[in-house]
């Protein structure tokens, strides 16, 4: 049996992508192999100890040690969701989640039986993994990296599109970060990408949230003229930011 190695577990409202405002359960899983320059959730490392919440919503953190195995984490999970009405869908996030594929493969099955959706949060750069995990998954959100933001020169654009192709087997949006620094022909090109594979795929451009070495948000004519160009590639553009950073939730 393979273990896993998890940064926390909670209860929140999604503050990003298409299901802004739904309630839902978060797993938020170690470790991650990019660094944006903007993350504020920082699972670089698989840490000896996580945290999950004994009541939905309340903060009341314990402390776990890792690994967990899938059947520890499901009779925690069965307990803590007792209130299945309340959540829309049980989110895999990260860091990357897909790092741990196999952990995930022996996991998700027994999430499934639960009967909550499965939304998986990923940055879109290991599509072979994704293409293992894809049959279990009801949802994708799929980061598309622009250099500007991540702060990073690696050009994932292939792997993404790769990422992007299993994901149509089931609901898929895309969401790209931008920051002050983001120019429009990033934009441009992340757009044409993406209506390559299909025009009808989601877009939802992020202002980024100010943290760490991210001082500023972008300005209004960016959001505007950001959606503007990408609108001539993809039929649906939304601006959202990260919502829950404006309400003071996880």
């Amino acid at each position: 049996m393979t273990s896993g190695f998890i940064s926390e577990i909670f209860s929140s409202i999604q503050g990003e992508g298409l299901y802004v405002g739904e309630r839902q359960c978060f797993l938020r899983l170690a470790g991650c192999n990019i660094q944006c320059a903007y993350c504020d959730t920082p699972t670089q490392e698989l840490t000896a100890t996580g945290k999950k919440e004994k009541t939905p919503g309340q903060r009341d953190f314990i402390q776990f040690n890792n690994p967990v195995t899938p059947a520890e984490l499901v009779n925690y999970i069965s307990s803590f969701l007792s209130n299945k009405e309340l959540h829309h869908s049980f989110v895999i996030t990260g860091g990357e989640p897909l790092l741990q594929v196999g952990f995930l493969l022996e996991l998700l099955p027994a999430f499934k039986k639960l009967g909550l959706k499965i939304f998986l949060e990923t940055n879109g750069t290991l599509p072979e993994n994704l293409s293992e995990v894809i049959e279990l998954i009801d949802i994708v959100s799929l980061d598309f990296k622009i250099a500007s933001a991540t702060g990073q020169l690696s050009n994932y654009e292939s792997q993404t599109l790769k990422s992007l192709e299993f994901s149509l087997l089931k609901e898929v949006f895309v969401k790209i970060v931008f920051t002050r620094e983001s120019k429009i022909t990033e934009i441009d090109t992340a757009a044409k990408a993406i209506a390559s594979i299909d025009r009808e795929i989601p877009l939802i451009l992020q202002p980024v949230t100010p943290y760490g070495k991210i001082k500023h948000r972008p300005t209004p004519s960016d959001c505007l003229s950001f959606q503007a160009v990408a609108k001539r590639h993809l039929k649906e553009v939304r601006v959202i930011p990260q919502i829950h950073k404006i309400l003071g939730l996880l």
